[in-house]
């Protein structure tokens, strides 16, 4: 009974710093206080286009180069185009991988896996050999 009454004393006690940390130094809530972004003045959304060509990820497809792609990860597994934007949305991040330098087969598993499907070794290499072909520069 008392480790209970001590566990609960602890959490209790956890949670209250925790609370404590997160307002700022000046007594507002942080969460209060309106940034540039979320900010009625601002007139222009943010561009991630950059940042995405930063980091090696390609810009979305048009019609004949999505076509292509999804025709390509078919050809490897049916399964992993079940849903074709988010296979989409995991090739253009594939590919920052594989232009990147990681391990882009073990990747390529765990991207484009599902509960439904499990990538094996063979299709990740099959999958980043179709992303090269179609999708990645």
């Amino acid at each position: 009974m008392r480790t209970r009454i001590t566990i609960a004393a602890v959490t209790a006690a956890l949670a209250i710093t925790l609370v404590g940390c997160s307002s700022s130094d000046d007594g507002s809530d942080a969460k209060t206080k309106p940034t540039k972004a979320s900010s009625p003045k601002a007139s222009k959304p943010v561009d991630n286009s950059d940042a995405e060509k930063a980091a090696g990820i390609p810009p979305k497809p048009d019609a004949a180069k999505r076509a292509a792609l999804l025709r390509a990860l078919r050809a490897v597994n049916p399964a992993i185009v079940t849903d074709e934007d988010k296979a989409v949305d995991n090739a253009r991040n594939q590919c920052s991988t594989i232009s990147g330098g990681g391990n882009a087969d073990m990747t390529a598993k765990a991207r484009f896996s599902t509960s439904d499907h499990e990538v094996t070794d063979a299709e990740a290499k099959a999958i980043n050999a179709a992303l090269k072909g179609t999708l990645c520069p």
